[in-house]
């Protein structure tokens, strides 16, 4: 006969039994409980200075530094507000009724240091005063020192702390109230449990109310915050992605001058050697790769409704179209140029005819009705742009302008591609100016040439 054993593996976690949403709900709000008003109760917090706001912030450094603590004064003062009521409720005036202003004064003064311990201590103060003063009819188990003083404990600590915390001291302080009006009421008329729990509820009402806004504000600023770095690196990437595109059409015509050339180059010459023939035939081939590998990058830049102009890139000859254009608009523009005029390489010309065009745009967009002047000057290490408008006629008259305001980041980042400087601000007059510098080699202006 063989006998057989079963043994029977109960699985890691199995004996413990699944806990019902009730008692997970009770053991958090116990576990809050705990981590509110008994974890470190009497942790030294102290109460920190007011910051200097709005006309503050341009006063002397004393003023700033008293109204720093207007915040501490407001609370001393609550304090020895309740301090007089309990000395003036109080019949005796020898040392019990001393005792019973300490009291009332002490849990207040607390709170700047070490908030939750004040409430406890305002909890212990209120047994003791009740007990010393032997109150009777309508201020049990508060008296009115104490009604007050356990008032201004429960708004400052709700203040200093989060709602949860405001919730569980206004909890423990019905329990206290029931507790002494059911076992300890007797000899009273009535009591002042009712009271002090409506007030304190409005209250703490009123302090969570602005715990919610004030976090609500500042996670809206945050968000604004984080939009605003978003929008700005979506402009920034929107005008590279222009300006690349634009930069496309010009490196590619010289590349493809550069294949044409490399391509009739050996027809222009009898006999030529292998070697010049091979030479020439390489060019071509990475001058057609090298448009080959343009278009590519074109393709992954260019947006879904892009669609590629049929005319060239305009240059600075084209600026008197373009101020004519702007005069129909309605901007007296006019153009002053210096220096000797020469062919710049392209990608600075269409730089510098763009410039001036978005700051024009602007001066249509942002101060309608003024005038504006383009000066160009040809200067030895480069090209010299100043487009500067006057204040507009009616300034208070202007309503928000349309756009995103995106073109300064624009000419920004063209002058950046070239290596150039750039100063945009307004004048003294109330106008606005954009100073742009884009040096050129001088190499590149005799290949022009």
């Amino acid at each position: 006969m063989t006998e057989t054993t079963h043994t029977q593996t109960t699985p890691a976690g199995g004996a413990e039994r699944p806990r019902s949403p009730e008692f997970r709900l009770a053991a958090d709000a116990l576990r809050g409980l705990r981590q509110d008003l008994f974890h470190d109760a009497f942790a030294y917090r102290p109460l920190p200075r007011v910051r200097a706001r709005g006309g503050l912030a341009g006063r002397s450094g004393r003023v700033r530094e008293y109204a720093a603590w207007t915040p501490h004064v407001l609370v001393t003062g609550l304090g020895a507000l309740a301090m007089l009521v309990a000395l003036a409720s109080t019949s005796d005036s020898g040392l019990p009724s001393l005792l019973c202003a300490l009291l009332a004064l002490g849990p207040v003064l607390l709170t700047l240091a070490r908030p939750v311990g004040a409430f406890w201590f305002s909890l212990a103060a209120t047994m003791v005063t009740s007990v010393m003063s032997g109150a009777t009819g309508f201020d049990w188990p508060w008296s009115p020192g104490s009604f007050v003083s356990h008032l201004v404990v429960l708004t400052v600590v709700a203040i200093r702390t989060r709602p949860r915390t405001a919730a569980w001291m206004w909890v423990l302080t019905a329990v206290y109230g029931f507790v002494a009006e059911t076992g300890f009421g007797w000899g009273h008329f009535d009591t002042d449990v009712g009271p002090m729990l409506i007030l304190s509820a409005m209250i703490l009402l009123a302090v969570t109310v602005r715990h919610i806004r004030r976090e609500a504000q500042q996670e809206v600023s945050a968000q604004q915050t984080v939009t605003a770095a978003e929008r700005s690196r979506r402009t920034l990437l929107e005008e590279r992605t222009t300006i690349a595109r634009e930069l496309h059409d010009v490196v590619a015509h010289h590349m493809s001058v550069v294949a044409i050339q490399a391509e009739a180059a050996p027809y222009r010459v009898e006999n030529p050697p292998p070697e010049l023939e091979k030479a020439f035939a390489t060019i071509r081939e990475n001058a057609v790769a090298a448009l080959a590998e343009l278009r590519r990058v074109l393709g992954v830049v260019r947006a879904e409704d892009y669609e590629a102009p049929d005319a060239p890139q305009p240059t600075l000859a084209d600026l008197d179209g373009l101020l004519s254009n702007v005069r129909e608009a309605g901007l007296a523009a006019e153009k002053a140029v210096t220096g000797a005029v020469r062919e710049l390489p392209q990608g600075v010309e269409l730089s510098a005819y763009r410039i001036v065009q978005e700051a024009l745009s602007n001066t249509l967009r942002h101060a309608p009705g003024a005038g504006a002047r383009v000066e160009i000057a040809y200067v030895l290490g480069g090209l010299g742009l100043r487009v500067v408008n006057g204040p507009p006629p009616a300034e208070a008259l202007l309503g928000p302008s349309p756009g995103a305001g995106h073109g300064i980041t624009g000419m920004r980042e063209r002058v950046t591609m070239l290596n150039g400087e750039m100063t945009a601000g307004p004048t003294a007059d109330g106008g606005y100016e954009v100073t742009v510098f884009l040096p050129v080699a001088a190499a590149a202006i005799e290949d022009r040439a």
